[in-house]
């Protein structure tokens, strides 16, 4: 027994032996490509990874009352140091010697061009409860004048800067000091802030005699969709990330709009007004790129140009002031024209017999002649323009920022998008010029007065346009 136990502790060491031998190999091998890693990463000029998010214990302890507090606001001591000019405010009407301080609030403000921090001081009388309002200040608890909340919207949506750049630009121009987060949060209020618009120019769009529609496409997120722009000659109205169908423009529409509505041949458009105006434009369009593509083929360059005269003459007689009349006939005549212009409709198309240029030929003949009743309605009510370019126009931005991969992010900013581009554009088919005078001095006064332009106009239409009784 004794002789196996002692050849038993002998294997024991020697195989003890063994792994610290190979230990030490393991050890020199790791440091040998530590070493060699090292190397590697200086030769390729490598840094170590910053994380943007903290997670350690210290990042996830309760903040100290010093510094900002946990709202995130400043505290008054630290916002009295940054203060660069003061003002007094008094309510209306009252003698200042009989009133006294009652508390402060803190703006910041463009003046002059330049980045304020204002102090403003509110009074009131000694039994009075009633302070004097902030002018251009959205409420007590603001922090930024509405100057420059209306900058970042107009940068940001009406330009198509990023708000990285906003607030670049902001610093450039005014030395003011913001966030990208911050500059997030201004617009965040002033879409909630404008959401009761945007209700409010959707009811007057329904109201009006012709409205142009047109759509192009977007994304949210990785999501493809689209985004719709309504327009009148006083209105304007988005909306961004939604579908394509039928059922996107009845939710603004309704079941069928009881007017006028001018657009391009989409099916969705199809007996949703009471009548119909197709786009010249898109019609001409798609006869010049035959011409163009195809210069060897007579037929589409005397096509194009016959369709031109016909077009011509009714855009003179849309002019026509003297036919007070005869507006009807004026149109079937041209409808006439159109049916012995486009001799092919109606052909069968056979894409193994005929060219594609020549069966694309044939579908914008069938298209004419099947929308005969859509192509002269701007002949009979003058008022109506022959083509789309108005909603053209406003979607032209909106493709533009698309191509630009600057679509949106979330559903959140896709609807703030659509409310704050509603309200400037429509602003912007108010104003001579638009300018941040002109926007300012109209928001200004809906703050004063508790009602947007807006909400007036609909209230005079109603005033106008009693519902009938029952």
């Amino acid at each position: 027994m004794a002789i196996d136990s002692e050849a038993e502790l002998l294997k024991r060491d020697q195989q003890i032996a063994e792994l610290l031998e190979r230990n030490q190999e393991l050890e020199q091998e790791i440091k040998h490509l530590k070493d060699l890693l090292l190397k590697k990463g200086a030769a390729k000029g490598s840094k170590k990874p910053q994380f943007k998010l903290n997670y350690s214990l210290d990042a996830n302890r309760p903040r100290s009352k010093r510094g900002k507090q946990a709202t995130g606001r400043y505290p008054q001591g630290q916002k009295i140091s940054q203060v660069s000019l003061n003002q007094s405010l008094y309510p209306p009407e009252v003698d200042p010697q009989a009133c006294v301080a009652h508390r402060q609030q803190f703006a910041w403000r463009i003046i002059e061009g330049q980045a304020q921090y204002v102090c403003y001081t509110l009074f009131t009388q000694a039994d009075g409860k009633d302070l004097p309002p902030v002018p251009g200040v959205r409420n007590s608890r603001s922090e930024y004048g509405i100057e420059i909340i209306l900058t970042v919207a107009f940068l940001h949506y009406w330009i198509g800067l990023s708000l990285d750049h906003v607030c670049e630009v902001l610093k450039f121009f005014t030395k003011l000091e913001l966030s990208k987060s911050q500059a997030n949060a201004l617009l965040n209020q002033l879409s909630a802030d404008w959401s009761e618009e945007y209700d409010t120019i959707a009811t007057l769009l329904t109201r009006q005699l012709v409205i142009y529609i047109d759509e192009t496409g977007w994304k949210v997120g990785g999501r493809s969709c689209y985004t719709w722009a309504f327009s009148s000659l006083m209105h304007v109205l988005f909306r961004c990330g939604v579908g394509r169908g039928k059922a996107e423009a009845q939710a603004i529409l309704g079941e069928k709009f009881n007017g006028i509505g001018v657009t391009d041949d989409y099916a969705a458009y199809l007996s949703l007004f009471k009548e119909h105006q197709l786009c010249w434009a898109h019609l001409l369009r798609k006869a010049i790129k035959l011409m163009l593509e195809h210069p060897e083929e007579p037929q589409y360059g005397e096509f194009l140009d016959e369709l031109c005269d016909i077009y011509q003459q009714a855009v003179r007689f849309q002019k026509d002031q003297r036919l007070s009349v005869g507006r009807i006939e004026r149109s079937q005549q041209l409808k006439a024209k159109v049916v012995a212009l486009c001799t092919r409709a109606g052909e069968k198309i056979d894409t193994q017999i005929m060219s594609i240029h020549e069966a694309t030929f044939v579908r914008l003949q069938n298209e004419l002649v099947n929308g005969l009743a859509a192509l002269f309605v701007f002949v009979v009510h003058p008022a109506v323009e022959p083509t789309n370019n108005r909603s053209e126009r406003n979607v032209r931005r909106e493709a533009e920022v698309r191509k630009g991969g600057r679509t949106s992010k979330s559903e959140p900013g896709a609807k703030r998008r659509s409310i704050l581009m509603t309200v400037l554009a429509t602003l912007n088919t108010r104003f001579p010029k638009f300018t941040l005078e002109q926007l300012l001095s109209e928001v200004q006064g809906w703050i004063k007065q508790g009602c947007s332009i807006f909400q007036l106009e609909l209230s005079e239409w109603e005033k106008a346009n009693p519902p009938p009784v029952s």
